[in-house]
Parts: structure tokens; sequence; C-alpha cells
């Protein structure tokens, strides 16, 4: 019985919602993003000539500022500048910041728990049992066949110290 190929792509969304800092990292870039469109509206709200003139022109200054596509407008005021220059440095922390620990807890997730990859690689390969050659087959067989004797041992082993 074969999953169809969307039940891996759930399992790799849910695996990175579930196992990396993404949605954290998300929701606390976009509550600052909304905090510092906010300070930028309320800092520019009144001043003559300035080009953010409501707070939808401020939400779109802050994505235009922290994206570093340059096509922000600068704010006119001191205290708008201010706060737009910590947004830029500290949004652009953040939105990097997501991308890099994201890539590198999904990455480094197999290697802090070598089991779960174990049985995932078990899984996948019962997953494709009709595409594997007969010596592949046989291969798997073999591991499984090695795999059963050694937990076995184990828990002949843990039964052992647990009755010392």
């Amino acid at each position: 019985m074969r999953r169809p190929k969307h039940n891996r792509f759930k399992r790799f969304i849910s695996d990175i919602a579930d196992y990396t800092p993404l949605t954290k990292m998300v929701a606390l870039l976009v509550l600052l993003w909304l905090m510092f469109s906010s300070g930028i509206y309320l800092a520019e709200h009144g001043v003559t000539d300035s080009p953010i003139a409501s707070f939808g022109e401020a939400l779109y200054w802050g994505v235009a500022a922290f994206s570093t596509a340059g096509i922000a407008d600068t704010p006119v005021s001191g205290t708008a500048q201010l706060i737009g220059g910590l947004w830029i440095v500290i949004g652009s922390v953040v939105f990097f910041g997501a991308i890099v620990a994201t890539i590198t807890s999904y990455f480094m997730r197999p290697m802090q728990r070598p089991h779960k990859k174990i049985i995932e690689t078990i899984e996948y390969n019962l997953e494709q049992l009709e595409d594997l050659t007969v010596e592949e087959l046989d291969l798997l067989k073999g591991t499984v066949d090695t795999l059963i004797v050694n937990v076995e041992r184990i828990k002949k082993k843990q039964k052992s110290n647990t009755s010392k």
C-alpha cells in the first residue's frame, strides 16, 4: 500500500512547524512589523511632506524597509527616522535569522534524534516496497532481521539490569 506523495509533503510541513522555530519567528516578525509600522505612522502623522500619510502606507513602508529592496521612502521626522532605522536592523535580523534557524533546525533534527531517522528510513522503504529490486528487498529483510535480533538482545539486557 503506497501513500500518496502529498502525505510526505504534509509531513515535511508538519515537521517544520513542530520542530523548527519558524512559526515563532514569523509571529515575532509580524508583531514587530505591526509595532514599528504603528510607530512610524504615529511619528509621521501630521508631518508636512511626509511620504507616510496612512497606516497602510506605514505597513508597506515596514515591509519595504526591512526587505532591503531599497524602495522605502525615507521618513521626514527625526523620531520616525530613528524608529525606521531600528526596524530595518531588527526586522532584517529576525527575518534572516528565522530562515537560518529554520534550515539549521530542520537539518540538525535527524542528528539530534537518530532513532527517528532510522524509523523514518524504514517507513520510507516500506512505502517503496513495490519499487525495490529483489536484491534491495533481500538487503531490507536482512537489515530488519538484524534489527529484530538486536532489539531482543537490548530488551534482555535492560531486563537483567532492572532486576539487579
